[in-house]
């Protein structure tokens, strides 16, 4: 036996992926199949050459592109089953033979780069699609209305070419052994249309069919660009540092186990490693959160795609490329996306279920009584077929979606996106809400908290302290001179500026020696006073940064910085906690600062000082606990965390990798804004549940009347239409604001 894995285009959703992977185990000679939504792969286990070419078929059959061609691998190891895998990600492969109506997908990534979206869009064959058929359905509805004689026809003709590339989807599922697809549905629900005269109805329905699958794909495929993205933050070229001390600039990807490495200040790390020589801070924003750079000294470890400010590093590579720690956060991330199995879709479980009953029922119903009993045929007959309209599943269908829409565009207006309506109904069971520190429960950067001056004032000390930083691009600097700024602070001009890597910045105004940093090395320019020492202690306990400011052989005081709370983080928690759900902190940021931002918003579950790793941890920990977790980030470290949780929620100007990882983005950045999504999802469940009753009920009331013999044929379209009608009103709701 051989394995093998194929890439595949056209998955655009978790149930395409189940329905393949199903269809996979189903042919013969296929040992085991495992479908990734998100890494577009299938992995095959197979007997031989022939079963994988079945296999490959099938995979067409069903309207999905594979890549490649096969190789097989016999099996070589102890145990008989060498699982070998030949990635074939063939991605040159075009769409061309591609005709499923919702599954292709080419071009779909060029919405992303292209100059034109439009453009790129119209490139897609769905989207074509979609276009003729709208056209063809106007066509029909002006030519019906000059010629009244012709209107159904008309609408007969047009839905059969909106139907058609869905009936050889049905058909291909049937011979897969997939009998009840929403695809099998939605042909029902047209036929059933048209037999009641609703032809016009079962046309509108395909439709919005075919726009909603569209969408269904290219959300999925943002998502994957999205994750794809994160494998461009380090960099494509590093410096190999030869034996003889000879450098040469080399494809980040060929980098081994053990090279070493040079990297210069400004440059971004091309893999994970360990340092050999030097001491630099770097920007580990992306990875752990901190807003701060971290200082890194020899035997210290540093990751790929984080950024060296200001010394420069010889490292020893420990992760080359496919194994570093922005190839295990994509690992993470797709994987975690695969393991988050979705809920059956209620409309596709529906499909299974109820409408086989429904057909079956109204035979029994047509052919049984008058076998049994000799009643008259005619009568039974047509109690049967009112019986299959009173089944119609229209206004069952239309029961979730309707008001999963009218929700959508209510959050849209008050700048929450959600992606679909799985994700809208699953936030209002969230029981616990895990945040980020950096960018979501505060401002994500660092500012002036405290000013404490010695025998200077506090106009001085921002004029000297900016004036040493006016030329860095730390962020620290950032905001020492955005504080003299909003104090309308001259800067100083302070000349022979340098930095002192890792410990400050020092220079000259007015002849005297200027140093700007940590306390430690500050003592070397100026004795520090016990009080002074005091005071800084005090600020660090605060989770605060403080740098001491000098002159000469003096003090002249102290800055203390820190990232801020946001101004409705506070309250936002207080709106969780009154609606039971537990928020916590999850961050990468040291356990002083996250303690002292914690206390100030009333948070007492703090979890501090994690890798993605760790965060993605806390979230498996408390789900295996029976806990719903909604994680609330926005960073690049957060993703994984954000794609295994139930409920992924991206803050603010979000990364992009952080906005498609998530289920939702709220674009606002306000912390309330956890509250109000949840109650928006309460509010559309609860309309779900009465859509459906309303639905099922008066389908019951008609089903007794019908068999009593009190309603027939016409009566029994109310079942169906007349639900519809209630069922939409009351989505509409949802439209409105309100609790």
């Amino acid at each position: 036996m051989a394995s093998i894995v194929l890439h595949i285009e056209g998955m655009d959703c978790a149930e395409c992926a189940s329905r393949l992977e199903r269809a996979l185990t189903r042919v013969n000679g296929i040992h085991a199949a495992t479908v990734s939504l998100m890494a577009e792969t299938a992995t095959v286990d197979y007997a031989d050459g022939a079963a994988l070419q079945q296999a490959r078929e099938r995979i067409r059959k069903l309207g999905f592109e594979v890549g490649g061609s096969a190789a097989e691998h016999p099996a070589s190891c102890g145990c008989g089953h060498d699982h070998a895998h030949d990635h074939e990600h063939d991605h040159g492969h075009g769409h061309g033979a591609h005709d499923h109506h919702h599954h292709d997908h080419a071009g779909m990534e060029e919405v992303f780069v292209s100059a034109s979206p439009l453009a790129a869009l119209l490139k897609q064959k769905s989207v074509r699609t979609i276009l003729l058929f709208a056209a063809v359905l106007l066509a029909a509805w002006l030519i019906g209305l000059l010629i009244p004689q012709l209107n159904r026809v008309l609408f007969w003709c047009a839905l059969a070419f909106g139907l058609y590339p869905i009936v050889r989807t049905v058909l291909a599922s049937f011979e897969a052994k997939e009998y009840f697809t929403i695809e099998t549905l939605l042909v029902i629900a047209a036929v059933g249309a048209v037999l009641i005269g609703e032809e016009e109805e079962a046309a509108v329905v395909v439709l919005l069919f075919l726009i909603g699958e569209f969408l269904e794909g290219y959300a999925a495929s943002r998502a994957r660009a999205g994750i794809r993205s994160l494998k461009q933050l380090a960099p494509s070229r590093a410096i190999l540092l030869a034996e003889n001390g000879e450098t040469r600039e080399v494809d980040a990807e060929t980098l081994k186990l053990d090279d070493t490495i040079l990297i210069r200040p400004g440059d971004g790390v091309p893999a994970d490693g360990l340092i050999l020589e030097g001491t630099s801070t770097l920007n580990e924003a992306a990875l752990t959160g901190e807003s701060a750079p971290r200082l890194r000294s020899p035997g210290e470890d540093v990751f790929a795609g984080t950024v060296n400010l200001d010394g420069t590093l010889t490292v020893r590579v420990t992760g080359p490329a496919g194994n570093n720690m922005i190839s295990r956060v994509v690992r993470l991330v797709e994987q975690a996306q695969d393991a988050k199995a979705p809920t059956q879709r209620f409309i596709d479980h529906f499909a299974r279920y109820y409408t086989p009953c429904v057909l079956l029922l109204g035979i029994v119903v047509a052919v049984l009584p008058p076998l049994l009993t000799g009643a008259p045929w005619l009568e039974w007959i047509y109690k049967g077929l009112a019986i299959l309209l009173i089944g119609c599943p229209c206004a069952l269908v239309i029961s979730t979606p309707a008001a999963v829409v009218s929700a959508l565009a209510n959050g849209a207006r008050s700048g929450m996106l959600i992606k679909g309506g799985e994700i809208l109904e699953k936030a209002g069971r969230i029981t616990h809400a895990a945040f980020d520190k950096t960018g979501t429960l505060t401002a994500g950067k660092p500012v002036v908290t405290d000013v404490v001056t010695f025998g200077v004032s506090r106009e001085e000390l921002l004029a000297l302290a900016a004036g040493l930083e006016a030329t860095s691009s730390h962020p620290l600097a950032d905001a020492v001179r955005e504080a003299a700024s909003a104090g309308h602070v001259t800067i100083a001009p302070v000349g022979n500026i340098a930095v002192v890597v890792g410990k400050g910045v020092s220079g000259r105004w007015n002849g005297t020696a200027l140093f700007f940093g940590s306390a430690t090395t500050a003592g070397t320019f100026a004795p520090v006073s016990d009080d002074a020492r005091a005071q800084i202690e005090a600020l660090r306990r605060e989770g605060k940064s403080v740098s001491v400011l000098t002159s000469g052989s003096d003090v002249l005081g102290l800055v203390a910085l820190r990232d801020e709370p946001r101004a409705d983080a506070a309250a936002g928690l207080r709106e969780l906690t009154a609606m039971n759900i537990r928020p916590l902190m999850v961050t990468g940021d040291s356990e002083a600062t996250a303690q002292a931002i914690g206390a100030a918003l009333g948070l007492t579950d703090i979890r501090a000082g994690l890798l993605p790793e760790d965060k993605l941890n806390v979230i498996r920990e408390l789900q295996a606990k029976g806990a719903v977790v909604a994680k609330v980030g926005d960073g690049i470290n957060d993703a994984p965390g954000l794609a295994a949780a139930d409920i992924g929620i991206a803050m603010g100007q979000a990364t992009d990798v952080a906005l498609e990882t998530a289920d939702s983005a709220l674009l606002g950045g306000r912390v309330a804004d956890v509250a109000r999504l949840i109650r928006l999802s309460r509010r559309t469940l609860r309309v779900i549940h009465e859509n459906i009753a309303m639905a099922l009920g008066l389908k019951a009331v008609f089903l007794v009347t019908t068999l009593a013999g009190i309603t027939g044929l016409w009566p029994a379209v109310l079942a169906d239409t007349g639900a519809t009608v209630l069922v939409t009103i009351n989505s509409l709701r949802l439209l409105r604001g309100g609790k």
